[in-house]
């Protein structure tokens, strides 16, 4: 009834970001990542790979984040998304949206945005563009008579 909680199956980590780390700059990687230090830029997975993310709760990081598998226990600033398994550890806070397969979180994690449920497979939502202020052929003098 109660089994044991299931790993990850890829939780061989191959690079460690140290507290005390700063990076400015997008990282691509692949295997295993472990951030406590602070990373100021994108963090994505290498494409088609099974990577993990562990961001423990010394670790933050500014920028979008895009890697299938991740367990989150830091800050992360920018959108978060996870095409197998995000787990929200207590102490984790995201200011931005998650977009994931399946999700836990634990009690005490933060989301300041959005639950998006994407079923594994399904492509990347499309960002929506303003485009109130481009101006319609024709419709240039009005705006100016408008104006003045």
């Amino acid at each position: 009834m109660f089994g044991k909680k299931k790993r990850f199956s890829s939780a061989h980590l191959d690079t460690l970001i140290g507290q005390g780390t700063e990076i400015n700059g997008n990282l691509e990687f692949s295997g295993g990542l472990h951030v406590d230090g602070k990373i100021t830029g994108n963090v994505t997975a290498e494409e088609g790979s099974t990577a993990l993310l562990i961001l423990s709760e010394f670790g933050r990081i500014e920028g979008e984040v895009k890697v299938p598998n991740m367990v989150l226990n830091g800050e992360i600033v920018g959108d978060v998304y996870g095409s197998t398994r995000v787990e929200l550890a207590p102490k984790s806070r995201i200011k931005g949206s998650v977009y994931y397969n399946l999700i836990e979180m634990a009690i005490g994690a933060e989301v300041n945005g959005g639950l998006v449920h994407q079923p594994q497979g399904s492509q990347m939502p499309k960002r929506l563009e303003d485009k109130s202020r481009e101006t319609v052929p024709g419709n240039a003098e009005a705006v100016a008579d408008n104006q003045g």
